[in-house]
């Protein structure tokens, strides 16, 4: 029972890590709204494809651990992986976001990858 309930939101997670970098190289702008630090209009280029690449890359190694290294190595991704997120809760308090969105967003999505990094080291 555990087994599908770890591999399945680790796969979850990793899917939504790819469309939010797909998002930040398609859309960028209504993205880095979402994120919680509006770009600003005509810039913060590099920041918006910076961040559309790393969230892209890390969705795709994800998937790629679980495929074929298996349930430890992705929860040790998941791990270190977390400090993403943590991070991006400063940076939006730090640049004028919400509280809303750093620790609705940012710090609750750090929380949902620790959780699924313990599942799957449960395994």
């Amino acid at each position: 029972m555990l087994t599908p309930i770890a591999y399945g939101l680790a796969i979850v997670l990793n899917l939504f890590v790819v469309v939010i970098g797909a998002r930040f190289l398609l859309a960028p702008h209504s993205a880095a709204a979402g994120y919680g630090v509006p770009a600003r209009p005509g810039g913060d280029g590099a920041y918006l494809t910076i961040k559309g690449l790393r969230d892209l890359s890390y969705g795709v190694l994800g998937l790629v651990l679980l495929a074929f290294a298996g349930a430890q190595a992705e929860a040790w991704f998941m791990l270190v992986v977390a400090l993403l997120p943590l991070g991006d809760t400063v940076i939006v308090l730090r640049h004028g976001g919400t509280r809303a969105a750093a620790f609705g967003i940012h710090f609750a999505t750090a929380v949902v990858v620790l959780i699924s990094a313990a599942l799957l080291f449960a395994l």
